[in-house]
């Protein structure tokens, strides 16, 4: 199908400034036991194109599942009407951006093929796991899924751009829900939105731990029942991966995503409490705070070589020792600011625009070991795996539940608590980092489901962090 796509745009593109056609070809399967009972088999395919067009300073798109040569004609004329209509009338003349034109190939990280994919042993895995679960009559509800993702994308301009990406999705998901009495609790694999998604083949499953994951999640939902609320008072915290995950996405991603600066998202998702001016020296966080926006890390879940407007891809410091230094901004946002961004314009599908998009974005690893962190801490809680999450329309105020808590007291872990909650405001939390874990501490995470953009648009995001320290954090249990 790619084949013949080509040649048709090269003799049906228009006469513009600039045209582009972007492809996206998907699959997917989605596997689940719930209750030991097996759940209908969905599996999908999507397809379809978006052509942009720059002319004479205006800008236009429009999308088609048909990729005939009608369809795309007609997708082509309507994107060049679009870009007719807004030429002087845009907040950017489209004329100072310039995309680049490049050609190449990626693969990802894909490590099985096809054969791997063995639905009926998978299925039996997912069984296992389920049946695993049902250690205890207070266990009330209980699942095991993984889905996976083949897309295909190609991009080609009319300048020769001619680029073909391949990636390849694996999502295991595993939660366990307790019950007794008046209170329920529920412990997952990673979060129950799929943290532990991955690019690659079945290894995702290894990497994850999901095999024997089911008899341990059920024993800490359990163990979450018998274990007392979380304190209330200003104590430290340590954060392990999976809740970093969250703490990164949305005190560090959302307010840094250069077009919500802008003021683009102001009357969906919000703007941001930080400004153009603060970059090159506002104080972000402590000077151990090092936050990259790495896209060519081939396991983690949103890499790639090029965005969706042909950007290269390569891994840049956005905050580096506390002081923050870029925006997560594409080309267009980066003319429209006149400041330098990374390569981020992504869209969800062949039916949405390229948007200013976190990738991955990743706290990169410090020097502290584990125990290290636990015995600095005269009376704090450790918390992971995150289960809830507020914040204000600026990305600054925020209030963040996780599933389980550990207690610190002089240095030593002490018994479990359940319902830990904390909460902050964005640049003094992360100003009171005073300890980043070590490689060790390190996990790959992710997730499938950030939503922004309107139409709205669900995307992929990746987020690899160590276990981090955090001083003088506001935390509260489910009494407070």
């Amino acid at each position: 199908m790619l084949d013949s796509i080509r040649p048709l745009f090269r003799s049906l593109a228009p006469a513009v400034d600039f045209c582009s056609l972007r492809v996206v070809d998907e699959g997917s399967e989605h596997l689940m036991v719930r209750q030991d009972v097996l759940q209908p088999l969905s599996t999908s395919v999507d397809r379809g194109a978006m052509v942009t067009i720059m002319h004479r300073g205006g800008y236009g798109y429009a999308a088609t599942s048909d990729l005939t040569s009608a369809g795309l004609k007609d997708a082509m004329a309507r994107a060049q009407s679009w870009a007719e209509a807004s030429a002087g009338r845009s907040v950017v003349d489209y004329a100072t951006v310039a995309l680049p034109h490049p050609t190449g190939r990626y693969g990802g990280a894909r490590q099985d093929n096809a054969a791997d994919w063995r639905r009926k042993e998978l299925i039996a895995l997912l069984m296992q796991e389920s049946n695993a679960c049902r250690v205890d009559a207070r266990i009330v509800d209980w699942y095991a899924a993984l889905a996976a993702v083949t897309s295909t994308q190609l991009y080609l301009t009319t300048g020769g751009a001619d680029i073909l990406q391949q990636f390849r999705y694996v999502m295991p998901n595993l939660a366990v829900t307790a019950n007794q009495g008046a209170d329920t609790q529920t412990r997952s694999l990673g979060g129950q939105y799929n943290g532990y998604c991955r690019q690659g083949g079945l290894e995702v499953l290894m990497h994850s731990g999901f095999h024997g994951a089911g008899r341990r999640i059920a024993e800490e939902a359990l163990a979450l029942l018998a274990a007392p609320n979380c304190p209330t008072g200003k104590m430290d915290l340590l954060l392990m991966p999976e809740q970093m995950m969250l703490q990164i996405h949305e005190s560090i991603g959302h307010p840094l995503e250069l077009d919500r600066i802008l003021g683009d998202e102001r009357n969906f998702a919000g703007t941001s409490f930080v400004t153009l001016d603060m970059f090159g020296h506002f104080q972000y966080g402590s000077d151990l705070l090092n936050v990259t926006y790495d896209p060519t890390r081939p396991e983690q879940f949103a890499s790639y070589r090029w965005d969706d407007d042909g950007q290269p891809a390569e891994k840049t410091f956005v905050i580096r020792n506390g002081i923050l230094e870029r925006p997560l901004g594409g080309a267009i946002s980066q003319a429209r600011a006149g400041i330098a961004g990374v390569a981020n314009a992504r869209a969800c599908s062949w039916n949405r625009p390229p948007i200013d998009r976190m990738a991955n974005l990743n706290i990169e690893p410090g020097s502290s070991s584990l125990d290290a962190m636990i015995k600095s801490v005269e009376r704090g809680v450790l918390m992971d795996t995150n289960v809830s999450w507020s914040i204000d329309d600026s990305r600054n105020k925020f209030q963040f539940g996780c599933e389980t808590g550990c207690l610190i007291e002089n240095g030593e872990l002490k018994r479990i608590v359940k319902n830990p909650n904390y909460r902050g405001i964005s640049e003094r939390f992360w100003r009171s980092l005073k300890a980043v874990g070590d490689h060790a501490t390190l996990n790959v995470m992710g997730t499938p489901f950030c939503g922004k953009g309107e139409p709205s648009q669900v995307i992929r995001v990746g987020h690899a962090s160590p276990a981090c320290l955090f001083a003088g954090v506001e935390v509260f249990g489910g009494e407070a």
